[in-house]
């Protein structure tokens, strides 16, 4: 093809439209079904109730509480306690998260906040040495690291406000296969592979995760875990007071203190810990109100920021075909995370300007600052609350260790849920069965910059880290439409919104909107799921300044839509997650029409 032929076609991909005369390059991203590069999947149609995480067993755990009148929130406490068996490396009952729940009966939707906490004698130099903050590794898997788990607190406080089966039967799918034993999937092997010199170095996770050559457990095998059985049978018939208090608590605080860099954690953390019931954080977008759960986590603000900015180009007439689509979702999310950055942090210790930050008025004039043909690089933040001179930026790790489940249960309820421990196997503190979070390195690791400004997320006494994740309802004509989520550290927000984007503008099925390929800003380079279909879009994106790197974007996106009664969910082709759904009743066809 001739060099003006070939420009030509290339810009008819950039601008999602036809050149006369030009052929469009073929490329297998047109088809979203097989964007990501993966395995095809079809997505999931059912009737009645559904459930999607990120492994089988927890999967069936939740669809077999559904199945016996459970509700939502019972579903997803039974899926979680096997989450934190199946995939350890990922979440449990030594981290944390955030659940956002809609209840039909009355309307109300409620986020229950169940992030960790720093502990009492936490001070705001706790990961710097001689100044300098330190690296990534040492500040990780360090005792320092560990925050007060507020997983079981958070589900046990939407239990008594939502739950319908007894919360000791909720226990049970956990115990049991924690006693018989799972297969190691090939996800938990990998994972356990890429760190086993982390841990290898802690010697009561060395024990359970690799063989006596200290080599990690092959795929199929089983494994058992007795001792998180025992837990899960104390927090079964006590209640979370079990793990809060008494010796599980006085275990948890020696591991942590044992440590070779001992963290602060005490027994009184424990015991004074209190899951958060809040307000959603909402927002318009187009005929959707989108609304998930609000600072201390910035996924959400900052997917509404996208959003908002998004309204003001022609999204849906572009389509996930034009490079200037995603050109303008990259440039969103450089504005988004550069708000970010610098004010969102727990609202019980710093002012976040959320209505100004979503104020329709400011979301025009950040969308004004994006151009049609240039990359803007680096986005400075806006000042909507009136604080940029007293704010500074911080340098919290975040990396993507997560999982996130949906339910829809049969009364209409709705829940999207996202947990976590921090980075993959999170501090490597194994005690009692389970890892210790590292969600403490969400914190800014440097406290204040050099003109003496305060980072907004700085290390304080008993604040919560700020968060990324991006639990997600979102609502037509004011009833719940779709569910979603992912892992994934700060990408969170880019894989929610793309999904989003995939849904609400693409008109893509859920499975669709889940598997296209992963691309987004973390206002530094544009970062392109590497391996997919959109390696050339991505060079497409150079000649427009972006700075592009092909990087592993494993997302772990769960999601559910909800319309005219059927029940249709997807879940991420890039880990092992399963949708389960009672089927849909096939669809009477039309009637014919009568002879004349």
């Amino acid at each position: 093809m001739p060099v003006k032929s070939r420009v030509a076609a290339m810009m008819a991909l950039l601008l999602g439209v036809s050149t006369p005369g030009v052929a469009a390059p073929s490329h297998e991203y047109l088809n979203p079904e097989i964007a990501s590069g993966f395995t095809t999947r079809q997505a999931v149609t059912g009737q009645g109730y559904m459930v999607a995480t990120a492994n089988p067993l927890a999967t069936q755990a939740g669809f077999e509480v559904l199945q016996a009148g459970g509700s939502a929130v019972d579903a997803a406490i039974a899926a979680q306690l096997v989450l934190g068996l199946t995939e350890p490396q990922s979440s449990g009952v030594g981290g944390g998260g955030f659940l956002v729940h809609y209840a039909a009966d009355n309307g109300q939707l409620r986020v229950y906040d169940s992030r960790e906490t720093a502990p009492a004698a936490a001070r705001s130099d706790r990961f710097l040495r001689d100044g300098r903050p330190l690296p990534f590794e040492q500040a990780v898997d360090n005792g320092l690291s560990v925050g007060t788990p507020g997983l079981l607190r958070g589900l046990e406080l939407a239990h008594r406000q939502h739950g319908v089966l007894p919360w000791r039967s909720l226990f049970q799918p956990a115990i049991e296969l924690a006693k018989s034993g799972f297969e190691v999937s090939p996800r938990l092997h990998a994972q356990i592979v890429q760190s086993r010199e982390a841990l290898a170095a802690q010697p009561a996770a060395a024990r359970y995760f690799l063989d006596e050559n200290g080599q990690p457990w092959p795929v199929g095998h089983v494994l058992k875990n007795p001792d998180y059985a025992v837990v899960l049978t104390r927090v079964a018939d006590q209640g979370a007071d079990a793990f809060y208090t008494g010796d599980i608590a006085r275990d948890i605080v020696a591991a942590v203190r044992a440590h070779p860099s001992p963290g602060d954690l005490s027994v009184e953390d424990l015991a004074t810990y209190r899951a958060q019931v809040r307000d959603a954080v909402c927002g318009d977008y187009r005929a959707y109100r989108i609304c998930g759960a609000p600072p201390p986590s910035s996924g959400p603000l900052a997917i509404l920021q996208m959003l908002g900015i998004l309204e003001h180009y022609p999204m849906g007439q572009l389509g996930p075909r034009s490079a200037q689509a995603w050109h303008y979702f990259t440039e969103a999310g450089r504005l988004a995370f550069a708000d970010r950055g610098l004010y969102v942090a727990d609202p019980a210790f710093v002012d976040v300007p959320m209505n100004e930050m979503l104020a329709p008025a400011y979301l025009a004039q950040r969308a004004s600052l994006i151009q049609l043909g240039r990359s803007m690089g680096t986005a400075r933040p806006g000042d909507p609350g009136k604080l940029i001179s007293k704010r500074a930026a911080g340098d919290a790790l975040e990396v993507p260790s997560t999982t996130h489940v949906v339910v829809a249960d049969a009364r209409g309820n709705v829940l999207s849920m996202t947990n976590s421990i921090e980075s993959a196997f999170g501090s490597k503190i194994f005690v009692r069965g389970f890892l210790l979070n590292n969600e403490l390195t969400d914190f800014s690791l440097s406290p204040e910059d050099s003109q003496g400004r305060l980072v907004a997320n700085r290390v304080e006494p008993g604040k919560r880290p700020r968060s990324s994740m991006a639990p997600i309802i979102v609502f037509r004509d004011g009833r719940p439409y779709l569910a979603v989520g992912s892992p994934g550290g700060s990408a969170i927000i880019n894989y929610v919104a793309k999904t989003l984007v995939g849904v609400l503008d693409w008109d893509l099925d859920i499975q669709q909107a889940i598997a296209l390929p992963n691309i987004g800003s973390r206002n530094q380079a544009t970062e392109v799921e590497k391996g997919s279909a959109l390696t050339e879009l991505g060079r497409l994106l150079q000649g427009l300044g972006h700075e592009v790197k092909f990087i592993d974007f494993p997302s772990g996106i769960q999601g559910i839509v909800m319309e005219d009664s059927v029940l249709t969910g997807g879940a991420d082709p890039r880990r092992e997650g399963l949708v389960l759904a009672p089927p849909a009743a096939p669809r009477e066809p039309p009637a014919a029409a009568a002879a004349p």
